[in-house]
């Protein structure tokens, strides 16, 4: 328990010195001015705690007074918690209660009397340990519900996410399919939604298996989600062999050379499906659908034109992109 003696009397700090140390206490620190008291504070600061842990000070000092510079350890941020007495040979009421309002938590006169100078430095370093331990629970509460908050993001992304391939799930897809279609409208710029399907995926299971079934499902996302070039490019797994991209700002157009893109993309992986009927090789068929600004479109009327879309390219021989046309 480190204590600071304030007192521009060297008399009156060799005597407070020897009454603390009859009492046990060992780490004394010695200010002859309130000037000196503040640097002495900085310089026990150590990673913006105090290593101080009382000020006995004295009242009358030339320069700055003890009340003043009660008042203005009070204010820094730093120093604020050290209890202070005030030490003094003078108990006019209105002096002690601006000591008081400065921010004292007790006062002793001069002379010092031994038992009463224990007595009172004990209390005021019980108050200053209940202080200190209330502000490590408050810090230890604050690191909990840190972590909590932390966790509950992890776990809670972890329910946006398909736990075979890493990428979005249908709920993620539906919660940025209305976030972006509702932005679009208020800011009047299109939206294209890609529906995705792996041809003849059921035969491909079939003839190899599900776990390379599995690792087919990852290629395709990995490969999807390589190619997509914007971080507002929303790629999820719709369900099955089905995968959705959701392309904010993006019109007709542009939305079909991207879904081209990612087609020729997955070709060129050459992934052997000896039993589909369109190709000896892996191959996606990709429907396109866009909003307008200006259409009073739903997210439901999306999905359902891109499924149109997605139902013509199949219909037409697979493994190429169609777009919806009202």
């Amino acid at each position: 328990m480190a204590i600071l003696i304030v007192d521009d009397s060297l008399s009156s700090r060799r005597l407070n010195k020897v009454l603390l140390e009859s009492g046990g206490f060992t780490d004394i620190l010695f200010a002859q001015s309130a000037t000196e008291a503040f640097k002495v504070l900085d310089e026990r600061c150590e990673n913006g705690r105090q290593a101080v842990d009382l000020i006995l000070m004295d009242i009358v000092m030339p320069d700055v007074d003890g009340i003043e510079a009660c008042y203005m350890i009070k204010q820094n941020k730093d120093t604020l918690d050290i209890p202070i007495i005030m030490v003094t040979s003078k108990t006019e009421k209105e002096e002690l209660q601006l000591a008081f309002a400065a921010g004292a938590v007790d006062y002793i006169t001069k002379p010092l009397n031994r038992i009463e100078l224990l007595a009172r430095v004990r209390s005021a370093l019980k108050f200053k340990n209940e202080i200190d331990c209330r502000k490590a629970r408050e810090l230890e509460l604050l690191e909990v519900t840190r972590q909590m908050e932390a966790a509950n993001e992890t776990l809670y992304n972890l329910t946006l996410r398909d736990g075979l391939t890493g990428v979005g799930n249908r709920r993620h897809f539906d919660d940025v399919l209305t976030h972006e279609l509702s932005r679009s409208k208020r800011e009047k710029n299109p939206l294209s939604l890609l529906m995705i399907d792996i041809d003849f995926f059921k035969l491909y299971n079939d003839t190899y298996g599900h776990l390379q079934g599995d690792d087919c499902l990852c290629m395709v996302a990995l490969t999807a989600q390589n190619t997509l070039k914007r971080p507002g490019d929303c790629l999820t797994r719709y369900g099955g062999e089905e995968f959705s991209i959701i392309l904010p700002n993006t019109n007709s157009v542009g939305a079909y050379e991207i879904a081209e893109q990612i087609r020729v993309a997955i070709e060129n992986l050459q992934i052997p499906h000896v039993a589909s009927k369109c190709k000896d090789t892996v191959t996606i068929s990709i429907g396109v659908s866009s909003f307008k600004p200006g259409e009073d479109a739903s997210p439901t009327d999306l999905i359902k034109q891109a499924d149109q879309a997605l139902y013509q390219a199949k219909e037409t021989g697979r493994n190429r992109v169609s777009t919806f046309e009202s």
